[in-house]
């Protein structure tokens, strides 16, 4: 196999298009079709369905993408390292973050790391932590900022930052005057939940269960920033980390007690690949910003 038809593979398995596939590519479309032709009978096997409507892996391309994805990696980790030996200093850094901890934390951060690195090219990959931490064991993050109670696999992960979590509410709310408040006191109130796969929604929903209520749901399905603007228009309370709230006008937070609640943020890295020295240089500014 050819490390140039494993990389079409791959491009056409995550667009299921040959026309979006062979764009991102930057080939003619007629050429992609080749070639993944060409990897299929060097391989004697079918890879592809294809139709008029869509095109979708077979059984056996499902159980190349692994190897692919693993191949490639391990080729793009050998060209790093290669050049970074020879001389040529590869400055780009990839990436992954939740949405919350992208848009209200890193940004003094990335700020900061550049007047020190200012050739540095940053690539920031949103998503979940759980699909964060995927994209890490399959080599195709340098690093990801995550919370603590993800499934990590082989990642290596370093806890920097504890964070608290409170109920924010509408400004004019009963409880916006209060310096704290019990979680069961909010039994009675509308919630806010993130969508599924988010932290918040279930440290949200564990919490109530262990304070005795289940929550009563109004809106289901946003992300932080969008459940924040429905409490300010009146639709209910969230549980949020205090620092996503402080952008947001007609919002209060206030503290929990009984329980307090706070989650850990960290740095996770896959030791098993190579590791540039941008990456490792936005480790360590990492590690003492967030310290």
């Amino acid at each position: 196999m050819e490390l140039r038809q494993l990389r079409y593979f791959l491009a056409l398995a995550n667009h299921l298009h040959f026309g979006r596939a062979a764009k991102s590519l930057h080939i003619a479309q007629p050429s992609l079709s080749q070639q993944i032709k060409a990897l299929e009978e060097k391989l004697g096997v079918t890879l592809f369905e294809r139709s008029r409507r869509r095109v979708t892996l077979t059984t056996d391309g499902e159980a190349l993408l692994p190897y692919a994805r693993e191949l490639v990696a391990l080729a793009d980790d050998a060209q790093k390292e290669l050049a970074e030996r020879g001389g040529l200093r590869i400055g780009r850094v990839r990436l992954g973050t939740t949405p919350t901890l992208g848009g209200h934390l890193l940004p003094a951060i990335v700020r900061d790391f550049f007047q020190t690195h200012p050739d540095v090219e940053l690539t920031i990959t949103e998503g979940g932590s759980d699909q964060l931490a995927r994209s890490l064991a399959e080599g195709r993050l340098d690093l990801a900022l995550l919370i603590d109670d993800v499934h990590l696999g082989d990642n290596a992960f370093e806890a920097l930052l504890n964070e608290p979590i409170a109920v924010a509410v509408p400004a004019a709310h009963r409880l916006g005057g209060r310096d704290a408040v019990r979680l069961d006191e909010l039994r009675d109130e509308g919630f806010i939940l993130c969508r599924e796969g988010y932290h918040l929604r279930s440290l949200t929903l564990e919490a109530c269960a262990a304070a005795g209520f289940a929550p009563r749901v109004t809106v289901s399905g946003t992300d932080v920033d969008t459940a924040l603007r429905f409490v300010r228009a009146g639709l209910g309370v969230t549980l949020v980390p205090e620092i996503a709230a402080r952008s947001v006008e007609g919002v209060r937070t206030v503290a929990l007690i009984d329980p307090p609640l706070s989650r850990t943020i960290g740095i996770a890295w896959n030791p098993h690949r190579y590791f540039s020295r941008a990456a490792a240089a936005f480790r360590r500014h990492l590690r003492g910003t967030l310290r």
